[in-house]
């Protein structure tokens, strides 16, 4: 007898009541499950127990519901939480948690490795080796609140670890629906930052979504020529243009923009930097996350000292410019910005990559959505 066939993990609820019918199942069941998986992280149809054991026999041989496995954990000095994850193929992604910042932070990812190649991150060296669908998203946030201990308290989502969320747009958009389903996790798109290079066709598609989150891009040069080295990307998708569309982003009420700014010494961390990046900002209802590099072998750049840092900051706010500095958070376990990155199969957790995988796709390569 062949057994079950459809991953009930990647179905939104109106999709679920749909797969429940040929079952002879009521469609308001299908709330009933989804809070089961999305919101109490149950995955033993034994557990559900208020279906009747027909019903619970039939989605047992009908359903699998395919949840990403934590193989290794490592906890930072500061409470950070590094998980390393195994998804059903046998590949792996990392996730972070951060404590404290002021609420529960979830950092995921949304792809294995990533294809931007931008210059100062070490997950760019892995290239990217594959998307991950919406059931991988939502269940590596399942799975960490559950491991968390987080089921039942409110949390903030960063779509900031492994991966660009555009350019894997309609897997990203679709488990942002499900993780905001107010039948499952129900986490308000108010506690959901998205994190992009700024892909401008998806980013125009971003703007009329029914679902918002808010909206951090990455910045992090302020000409054209200082971008291109640092995210090349900026070949395809300018400065300028990316500035455009954000001008005409929707943002609601009492929001804004957050612009990153990845502070790497003697390179974008010049009083001249400060003054351009203040006049391309002029205007925008935004505010500047600067995120001094987190420094690591294999990256070809250096921190700035903490009077460049306090330099730049204060320069920023005399241009009237909202500006926080980012505190870097599980730097001794590498799970700091842009330090996600896959041990190799004969590497222990925690152990830096000896040698990174080639990338095999270049930012010339990125399809639309």
């Amino acid at each position: 007898m062949a057994g079950p066939t459809r991953d009930l993990a990647e179905l939104e609820l109106a999709e679920l009541e749909s797969a429940l019918a040929p079952l002879d199942i009521e469609p308001y069941r299908a709330k009933q499950i989804y809070r089961w998986v999305h919101r109490h992280a149950v995955t033993d149809w034994g557990q559900m127990t208020d279906l009747s054991q027909r019903h619970r026999e039939a989605l047992a041989n009908t359903f699998t519901i395919s949840t990403p496995r934590v193989t290794a954990r490592s906890r930072s000095s500061d409470g950070t939480t590094k998980f390393l994850l195994e998804l059903a193929d046998g590949r792996r992604i990392e996730a972070v948690y951060i404590p404290d910042s002021p609420a529960h932070t979830l950092c995921v990812s949304t792809q294995v490795g990533c294809a931007m190649q931008c210059t100062f991150c070490l997950t760019a060296k892995m290239g990217l080796e594959r998307h991950l669908t919406a059931g991988e998203i939502v269940g590596h946030v399942r799975v960490l609140r559950s491991e968390l201990q987080l089921l039942e308290q409110p949390i903030n989502i960063v779509l900031m670890g492994m991966g660009e969320p555009l350019h894997n747009y309609k897997a990203t958009m679709q488990a942002l629906r499900m993780i905001t389903c107010t039948h499952g996790a129900a986490v308000s798109p108010r506690r959901i930052t998205l994190s992009t290079v700024g892909i401008l066709p998806a980013l125009s598609h971003l703007a009329n979504e029914s679902i918002m989150p808010n909206l951090a891009i990455s910045l992090h040069g302020t000409t054209e020529e200082q971008r291109t080295l640092l995210l090349p990307i900026n070949r395809r998708y300018p400065l300028s243009a990316l500035l455009a569309a954000c001008r005409t982003f929707p943002v609601k009420r009492r929001n804004r923009i957050t612009f990153e700014y990845v502070l790497i010494r003697n390179v974008n961390d010049s009083p001249a930097d400060a003054r351009r990046l203040a006049g391309l900002l002029a205007g925008f209802r935004a505010k500047v996350n600067v995120i001094p590099l987190n420094a690591a072998p294999g990256i070809p750049y250096e921190r700035p000292t903490a009077e460049q840092i306090d330099r730049f900051g204060r320069l920023l706010a005399e241009h009237h410019v909202i500006v926080s500095v980012r505190k870097s958070r599980g730097q001794d376990i590498r799970a700091a910005c842009g330090q996600l990155v896959l041990e190799s199969d004969r590497a222990s957790p925690g152990q830096q990559l000896a040698s990174f995988i080639n990338p095999t796709v270049t930012a010339n390569q990125v399809t639309e959505p």
